[in-house]
């Protein structure tokens, strides 16, 4: 507790006078408790989680001959300076053409009508199970963890969408940011950077003209 403390005058000469008071404040107490309160602030409070989008690695394939593997309801975006181009399903080149030709390359961009449309056309599978889980959600019907949870198996289901992104060296960071983030809000579960193969780069050296 704060301590005060007082000292007193005497007499002098038979004549009476005033008691003259002195007064000391002990801070240590009010110290130890901002000490204890700014402890326990600390260990009761809930730090912000940094967000992070999680991508797939795949191992790196050293048997430079052995054919790519076949994606399956997927598309592959090659981004090369400030354009970007995608093809749909297998790639097949020129001397190993497939049932329709070799593969061919669209462009794209980050229009209203661009990336996030096509995304949105090709995932709409995911999109439709978010839309239902949501409105149970919004009726109290289901509770928000089982929520995330339903929506991290739709995302890796045969008929949800999967991405491939591949770069060459004339592509820009920002392109590639902005497309992770357009994958992100057209909720897609499976991205994977991966390295582009020597027939679509040739395929896009002939597009990037």
């Amino acid at each position: 507790m704060a301590e005060m403390a007082e000292s007193g005058g005497g007499h002098k000469e038979g004549k009476k006078r005033a008691k003259k008071s002195s007064t000391r404040v002990d801070m240590t107490p009010m110290v130890d408790l901002a000490f204890l309160l700014l402890t326990f602030f600390v260990l009761t409070s809930t730090f912000s989680k940094p967000r992070i989008m999680r991508l797939a690695y795949p191992a790196k394939n050293e048997d430079k001959e052995s054919e790519a593997p076949k994606v399956k309801n997927g598309i592959t975006f090659l981004l090369s300076k400030d354009k970007i181009f995608f093809y749909t399903g297998e790639f097949f080149s020129a001397s190993k053409p497939g049932p329709n030709g070799p593969t061919t390359l669209k462009a794209t961009d980050f229009s209203a009508n661009g990336v996030r449309k096509l995304l949105s056309e090709l995932n709409m599978y995911v999109l439709q199970k978010k839309e239902g889980l949501a409105k149970k959600v919004q009726m109290k019907q289901l509770a928000d963890t089982t929520f995330l949870r339903l929506m991290d198996e739709a995302k890796v289901q045969p008929d949800a969408l999967k991405v491939l992104v591949k770069t060459d060296d004339k592509a820009t960071c920002k392109n590639f940011v902005d497309l992770v983030d357009e994958l992100k809000i057209a909720e897609i579960g499976v991205i994977a950077p991966v390295e582009m193969m020597p027939e679509e780069l040739e395929l896009l050296k002939q597009n990037n003209k």
